[in-house]
């Protein structure tokens, strides 16, 4: 399962957010698997890879749901804290509603 907060669930319904980035001990997903989101339903892994945190691109930014790097970068800030110093590993997670 993903897990969301609530303000990234339309952007996700309406396919604006394909991609998000998580932060793990070791991959938990793998390109082609189901899962689900809650407010969403089913979705469709299409790819997981390891990113590091300064690699992260507007592209990046712009199929997470955000304007730029920087923004997504501030948010992953504001989640992880200082859990991104931990020795955790960034992914880049793509996925898309069935």
């Amino acid at each position: 399962m993903l897990l969301f907060k609530r303000k990234f669930l339309p952007a996700i319904r309406s396919g604006e957010k394909t991609q998000t980035i998580r932060l793990w001990k070791h991959r938990r997903m793998r390109a082609g698997q189901g899962s689900y989101v809650p407010g969403v339903g089913r979705v469709r892994i299409t790819g997981v890879e390891q990113v590091g945190l300064g690699d992260l691109t507007d592209a990046d930014a712009r199929l997470d749901g955000f304007p730029t790097a920087e923004a997504l970068r501030e948010e992953l800030g504001t989640i992880y804290g200082d859990q991104l110093n931990s020795g955790r590993r960034l992914y880049r997670v793509g996925f898309v509603v069935e």
